[in-house]
Protein backbone atom coordinates (compact mmCIF):
# COMPACT_ATOMS: atom_id res chain seq x y z
CA UNK A 1 0.00 0.00 0.00
CA UNK A 2 2.61 2.37 1.11
CA UNK A 3 5.80 1.48 -1.54
CA UNK A 4 3.76 3.45 -4.22
CA UNK A 5 3.25 6.78 -3.11
CA UNK A 6 6.40 8.40 -4.82
CA UNK A 7 7.24 12.20 -4.54
CA UNK A 8 3.84 13.78 -5.67
CA UNK A 9 2.48 11.86 -2.72
CA UNK A 10 5.26 12.65 -0.10
CA UNK A 11 4.86 16.08 -1.33
CA UNK A 12 1.33 16.55 -0.49
CA UNK A 13 1.95 14.87 2.47
CA UNK A 14 4.01 17.28 3.85
CA UNK A 15 2.01 20.22 2.60
CA UNK A 16 -1.18 18.75 4.63
CA UNK A 17 1.29 18.27 7.86
CA UNK A 18 2.20 21.84 6.78
CA UNK A 19 -1.23 23.10 6.91
CA UNK A 20 -2.12 21.29 10.26
CA UNK A 21 0.22 22.23 12.81
CA UNK A 22 1.39 25.47 10.95
CA UNK A 23 5.47 26.28 10.36
CA UNK A 24 6.09 27.66 14.01
CA UNK A 25 5.02 23.94 15.44
CA UNK A 26 6.99 21.79 13.20
CA UNK A 27 10.15 24.14 13.22
CA UNK A 28 10.03 23.76 17.12
CA UNK A 29 9.38 20.09 16.80
CA UNK A 30 12.36 19.64 14.64
CA UNK A 31 14.44 21.63 17.39
CA UNK A 32 13.30 19.30 20.12
CA UNK A 33 13.95 15.87 17.67
CA UNK A 34 17.71 17.27 16.99
CA UNK A 35 18.19 18.06 20.76
CA UNK A 36 16.88 14.48 21.70
CA UNK A 37 18.88 13.02 19.01
CA UNK A 38 22.65 15.41 20.32
CA UNK A 39 21.55 14.03 23.80
CA UNK A 40 21.31 10.29 22.56
CA UNK A 41 24.82 10.19 20.92
CA UNK A 42 26.43 12.18 24.19
CA UNK A 43 24.64 8.96 26.50
CA UNK A 44 26.34 6.47 23.95
CA UNK A 45 29.82 8.14 24.03
CA UNK A 46 29.83 8.59 28.01
CA UNK A 47 28.74 5.37 28.25
CA UNK A 48 31.64 3.98 25.70
CA UNK A 49 34.34 6.12 27.56
CA UNK A 50 32.94 4.64 31.21
CA UNK A 51 33.44 1.02 29.84
CA UNK A 52 36.87 2.12 27.85
CA UNK A 53 37.87 3.30 31.47
CA UNK A 54 36.30 0.80 33.90
CA UNK A 55 38.97 -0.49 36.48
CA UNK A 56 39.64 -4.02 37.08
CA UNK A 57 36.76 -6.24 39.19
CA UNK A 58 37.02 -7.07 42.58
CA UNK A 59 35.89 -10.12 43.27
CA UNK A 60 34.15 -10.04 46.30
CA UNK A 61 32.76 -14.00 46.17
CA UNK A 62 33.11 -15.67 49.61
CA UNK A 63 35.96 -18.11 50.38
CA UNK A 64 34.63 -20.19 52.60
CA UNK A 65 30.36 -21.39 53.64
CA UNK A 66 31.50 -19.66 57.17
CA UNK A 67 32.26 -16.10 55.32
CA UNK A 68 28.49 -16.36 53.55
CA UNK A 69 25.58 -14.18 55.32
Amino acid sequence: MLNNIGLPGLLLIAVVVLVLFGRGKISSLMGEVGKGITSFKKGINEGQDEIANAEEVKDVTPETEKDKV
